[in-house]
């Protein structure tokens, strides 16, 4: 497989590549390559400038020797030019490698495009990308044009290779050799070169990089889904656009936020972790970053600049991520139906492979890569496991090889590579560890039986397992501290003793097992990091993070890291008796408390990344006028970010056993209420987090789900699961008590759906209204209210078959004040505010399940802006445009929470929609993209157009055909109903004529079909007499 920053060559049969990429034709030459240089093939890898031995690609063979550079590209099919040339080209770059990568300086600095097809015998092609002039690197714009030379050289290589995927497809070549090419390519693509923003314009230079970031990214994954026979004459238009594309982009001096997607909603960013996943370092010589997972999403975030790229794929909450040793290649599954295994470029989020159901129905419970990221080994969910061998460079359709485990042995929860060795394997339940070769088609297992009798001492529960360099030995940590250490029975049988023994190494249970440059390395419950040699001697242990028990310690990247301590550094020493500098390269470690931390050895400094939500979140609210969102969990933690510095302002740790159920701000931004699940109620101080009473409210018997300050931030109400809603009222702020409890009435007898606050027509008085599952809409009448008696003043039934799921107040886009509801029958219902009758019902959006919360997003005019509404299904989020006419094109959604969405909110000027989803204790933040919405619904159609869709077949379907002939027969109908009164009208006034009308020479038996078919009657004919 190529490395990263590798020139792509494809020789033709019959010809070698010379060190220098320089394809030699054997039939020009007139003599066979000898085996000398044969072994003197070698590249220059770009990321690391360091030659490494690179065998020929025999799998891809064509006529078309093609040589590819950083500025130049050239296809020849036939040389027609001397070879002298050439020589004297390939000996500069013997000379000087990097110096253009075997482009002449004059060539370089040609700025043209030379089409040259004189005859049919051979093609000449010669294009550079950007002209290169001296400019100021720190000049705004400068950046854009690096961008656009970057770009414009990853496209040059898509024209390449689809080129040559078109002369393998002459050839009949195979569907693998077709494959293992786009991949080549995908790897060859020079992302390292992408710029980095300087000067005084560096953040808006960096917002148009973005746009151009994203706007490469797409084009690779479109490549990548195209036809072989058209790609490369898609990719010529695209080179083409990317002209257009970069003036106009060039042209602007500040991104001003122009919409870069074709969904209604962007995901933008993600608060949380998968505590239940490891983290992986991704940090090397060029960033600071680190892989988790999110729900469904995997996570790059680049911590050293706080941005995230965000990559969507899954359907289902991904269950486990593996990465390649150079940290190039990462890999992510998800567990459930529809499951894939997806293979991302780590630079840029792309992703490069697609494995379609790995394990159908039950998805992925473990997997691992090989450290040259040719295979990936996965493991099944299901009760009888398959472990399955993939080839993905070649084939991402079906496994190399497969095994079904036996059902006897238990759930296999982590598996890995022996590092040394790909073809041995390994891999642990809590009770069961299992041995793996393979080799071809065929895989072999060994399951020991290793039992507290077969040691006579507790082994304990087995968390990871790992191979000891340069052997096949494996080592496997328990939950009571102890290493299970042995050689697989596979290639070491061993019938006469034991191949296993167990070494006690620590008090407490360890949690992580992994290898560092030749150290054992352990995590422990504790938080604790020891390191051990060989033969498992302590060496060096770290116990000041501060943090709960590990799930990972991951090292960064550094091929020529050296264990050397300088003069001026700080590393602790070993606990050995010469106490020498303890050098080991840097470090993070995940904890299952959904924190993660970066380790520095020189110094041992430690600083957290993430410090998120460790238990299910249900509690969400935007602040009214600042860009701040507060999450609280059942954890007791509450954070209050700014969602634009994309940092937490304050946060507050509550006692345990206070789990946060909802949480509203104020309309001023003063106060911030908080419902729990043991029925308490808190008012705080939104700045501070305070609480504005000395004392918390329990007058709830259950768990607080519901709670909404009035308008004027006079009334506090609360509903809770006891169907029961609470009034509080705001007293004087400089009293005890600034905050007093009113009264509470149960009024529902089935859950509380809604509880909100709305304005009276006529005047500034708030009113309080309740929605439940008992189709009961309940107004509470607050100004005769007493303490402890709050009133109710009217209650409505508004459903007779269908159950109402959530209730918002309608804007005014029309003269009729409303109410808005949804039922779980899939339909919009218009309530009018004064009467409470329906007004309108009209289709909801029918996404699977039925809404189940929506908001209006704010805006600045309420009554001249276009508005739009979020809302959230079971596990999605949408948008829908308002007013409400039945349109289904009027909204989409996209899946935001596989397990479930558990709340929305929406920020204060419109342009974010953020939701939690519960236990997978995650909030994404989604930027609403309305000119996206809008042209969807104009691609939808006009009038009577986009409603067509909703019947079975559409309008060229036999319903609709059979509808409209029952139209015009009914309107035939009607029309002689009509005429028929109208001749017996006649008849009184004109009796005398109508008995003068000759009419003897019909019989009845004659009249009568006439007079049935002007009736619109159409007897048989057999049935007339």
């Amino acid at each position: 497989m190529s490395e990263e920053g590798e020139e792509l060559s494809v020789p033709a049969e019959g010809e070698v590549v010379e060190s220098n990429g320089q394809a030699v034709n054997d039939d020009e030459s007139g003599e066979a390559p000898s085996d000398q240089n044969a072994d003197e093939e070698k590249e220059v890898k770009q990321g690391d400038g360091e030659p490494t031995e690179v065998e020929p690609d025999k799998d891809i063979t064509d006529e078309t020797p093609i040589e590819m550079t950083d500025e130049k590209l050239e296809i020849v099919e036939d040389n027609h030019e001397s070879k002298e040339t050439d020589q004297e080209e390939n000996q500069g770059n013997k000379e000087n490698p990097e110096a253009g990568d075997g482009v002449s300086e004059e060539a370089t600095e040609a700025q043209k495009e030379e089409y040259n097809d004189d005859d049919d015998d051979g093609i000449r092609v010669t294009a550079d990308v950007v002209p290169e002039e001296d400019e100021d690197p720190n000049k705004p714009g400068a950046e854009t044009e690096q961008w656009f030379k970057f770009i414009l050289d990853c496209m040059i290589l898509l024209i390449v290779v689809s080129y040559v995927q078109n002369k393998l497809i002459q050839q009949k070549s195979q569907r693998s050799q077709l494959t293992a090419c786009r991949i080549r390519l995908v790897m060859k693509m020079p992302f390292h070169k992408r710029p980095s923003p300087v000067g005084e314009d560096a953040q808006s230079i960096d917002g148009r990089h973005q746009v151009l970031e994203e706007w490469s990214r797409l084009i690779i994954v479109k490549y990548l889904q195209m036809p072989c026979k058209t790609s490369h004459i898609v990719c010529g238009s695209i080179l083409l656009s990317a002209r257009t594309l970069f003036v106009s982009v060039k042209v602007k001096s500040k991104f001003e936020g122009q919409e870069r997607t074709t969904k209604g909603e962007n995901l933008t960013w993600s608060f949380g972790i998968n505590k239940h996943v490891p983290a992986i370092n991704l940090t090397d010589s060029r960033r600071r970053a680190v892989l988790y997972a999110c729900g469904n999403t995997a996570v790059l975030y680049d911590y050293g600049n706080n941005r995230q790229k965000l990559l969507q794929g899954h359907s289902n909450n991904i269950s486990c991520s593996c990465a390649s040793q150079d940290k190039r290649w990462i890999a992510t599954a998800d567990k459930g139906p529809g499951s894939m295994i997806i293979i991302w470029d780590s630079f840029t989020g792309t992703p490069v492979q697609t494995i379609f159901d790995p394990h159908p129905d039950v998805g992925v419970a473990a997997m691992a890569m090989t450290p040259d990221a040719k295979y990936i080994v996965s493991l099944s969910a299901a009760q009888r496991q398959i472990l399955c061998i993939w080839d993905w460079t070649v084939d991402g359709d079906s496994p190399t090889t497969y095994a079904e485990l036996p059902a006897r042995h238990d759930l296999q929860t982590y598996i890995i590579f022996n590092p040394d060795d790909s073809s041995q394997i390994v891999s642990n339940s809590a009770s069961q560890v299992i041995f793996y070769e393979w080799k071809g088609d065929a895989i072999k297992f060994v399951a020991p039986e290793l039992t507290d009798q077969d040691f006579n001492r507790m082994v304990g529960h087995y968390s990871q397992s790992i191979f000891c360099s340069d052997s096949t030995r494996a080592l496997t940590g328990t939950s009571v501290g102890n290493i299970v250490l042995g050689q697989s029975p596979i290639t070491t049988p061993s019938p006469k003793k034991k191949a296993f023994k167990l070494v006690r190494l620590q008090e407490r249970g360890i949690t992580v097992l992994t290898t560092t440059d030749r150290f054992v390395v352990s995590g422990d419950v504790n938080g604790h990091v020891r390191f051990y040699d060989q033969q498992l001697t302590l060496l060096n242990w770290c116990s000041d993070f501060n943090v709960g028990p590990l799930n990972a310690v991951a090292f960064e990247f550094k091929p020529n890291f050296i264990p050397e301590a300088k003069e001026d550094s700080d590393y602790p020493s070993d606990a050995t008796i010469a106490a020498t500098s303890f050098v080991t390269r840097n470090y993070i470690i995940s904890t299952s408390t959904a924190q993660v931390a970066d380790v520095v050895s020189d110094g041992s400094v430690v600083t957290m990344i993430l410090n998120e939500h460790s238990a299910a979140i249900h509690s969400l609210a935007a602040h009214p006028t600042e860009p701040l969102i507060a999450i609280g969990s059942y954890s007791g933690l509450l954070q209050v970010w700014n969602y634009e510095e994309k940092s937490v302002v304050v946060s507050r740790k509550f006692s345990r056993g206070q789990m946060m159920r909802c949480i509203a701000f104020d309309p001023r931004g003063n106060f911030m209420g908080i419902g729990f699940t043991n029925g308490s109620v808190r008012i705080l101080d939104a700045i501070t987090l305070e609480d504005e009473c000395p004392e918390p409210f329990r007058y709830s018997r259950d768990a607080v789900t519901h709670c909404v300050f009035s308008h004027d931030s006079l009334w506090f109400a609360t509903g809770d699961a006891n169907f029961c809603v609470t009034v509080y009222k705001a007293g004087s702020p400089n009293s005890d008590w600034p905050w007093t409890y009113l009264g509470k009435h149960r009024a529902h007898y089935k859950p509380i759906r809604t509880v909100t606050f709305g304005i009276k027509l006529d005047s500034d008085m708030p009113r309080l209204l309740s929605l439940g599952e008992d189709r009961a809409l309940v107004e509470y009448d607050l100004n005769n209210s007493g303490i402890d008696d709050l009133k109710i003043l009217e209650t409505q039934r508004i459903e007779q078959s269908a159950v109402p799921q959530c209730l918002t107040w309608y804007p005014p886009v029309t003269k009729e004040q409303f109410y808005l509801t949804a039922n779980d029958q899939f339909k919009f219902k218009l309530y009018n505010t004064t009467t409470t009758m329906c007004r309108r019902t009209l289709l909801a959006p029918t996404y699977g399940t039925p809404l189940q919360k929506m908001e209006v997003l704010p805006t600045r005019d309420a009554v001249r802006d276009k508005r739009y509404m979020a809302y959230v299904t079971t596990d999605k989020v949408g948008l829908h445009i308002l007013p409400l006419d039945g349109n289904p094109h009027n909204a989409m959604a996209l899946i935001a929470h596989p397990s479930g969405v558990t709340d929305l909110a929406c920020s204060n000027d419109g342009r974010y929609v953020f939701t939690t989803g519960g236990t997978d204790a995650t909030t994404l933040m989604w930027e609403a993209n309305v000119i996206a919405l809008e042209a969807g619904a104009k691609l939808g159609g006009e009038d009577l157009i986009p409603f067509y869709g909703l019947l079975e077949g559409g309008r060229d379907g036999e319903l609709f055909k059979e509808l409209e002939n029952h139209f015009y027969y009914a309107q035939i109908r009607s029309v002689n109903q009509l005429m028929r009164s109208y001749r017996k009208r006649e008849s009184v006034a004109y009796g005398s004529l109508m008995i003068l009308h000759d009419s003897s020479h019909l019989t009845p038996a004659v009249n009568e079909p006439y007079e049935s078919r002007w009736e619109s009657i159409y007897p048989p004919e057999n049935q007339l007499h």
